[in-house]
């Protein structure tokens, strides 16, 4: 390797680190589905946000204004991951809940945007949910700022 290629990757690897996002998640999960296949059961916004780690806009999503009891599931995988008990208005335009079920995700750093945020995923299927942010209500004083284009509802 020549000065020039091992310069291009460094800045490539880190051009990477500051904006990139990738699909590619470290650990291996439960449900796993090639490339295509997400491509064929998700629409191109939930794509973008489940498996690229983007983010829908603002007070888009009808699960926002959800207030039946129920449980809000993974799209990418059905997997139960939010009682209704838990969900609140935060305000910020995304469902917000304060916890989720035992079991149904886990957490890694997100570096993205200058900033570490905590972001959120489904333990089974790996797809992107959201963020977690210490601002929320008690018991918890967590808020788990969702894309509602991850999850689907099931009334109970």
């Amino acid at each position: 390797m020549n000065r020039r290629n091992l310069l291009t990757l460094g800045a490539g690897s880190l051009m990477a680190g500051l904006f990139g996002r990738t699909a590619a998640m470290a650990a291996p999960f439960e449900i796993t589905r090639s490339d295509a296949e997400w491509r064929a059961m998700l629409s191109d916004l939930e794509y973008r946000v489940m498996r690229e780690e983007g983010t829908e806009r603002a007070f888009t999503s009808p699960l926002n204004d959800e207030k039946r009891t129920g449980t809000f599931l993974c799209k990418g995988c059905d997997l139960p991951l939010y009682p209704s008990e838990t969900k609140y208005d935060s305000g910020t335009g995304w469902p917000s809940f304060w916890k989720p079920l035992d079991n149904a995700v886990e957490t890694k750093p997100d570096r993205s945007l200058f900033m570490t945020r905590t972001e959120v995923h489904c333990r089974r299927c790996g797809s992107h949910l959201g963020h977690v942010f210490d601002d929320g209500p008690q018991p918890t004083g967590k808020r788990h700022c969702i894309n509602g284009v991850s999850l689907s509802f099931q009334p109970a």
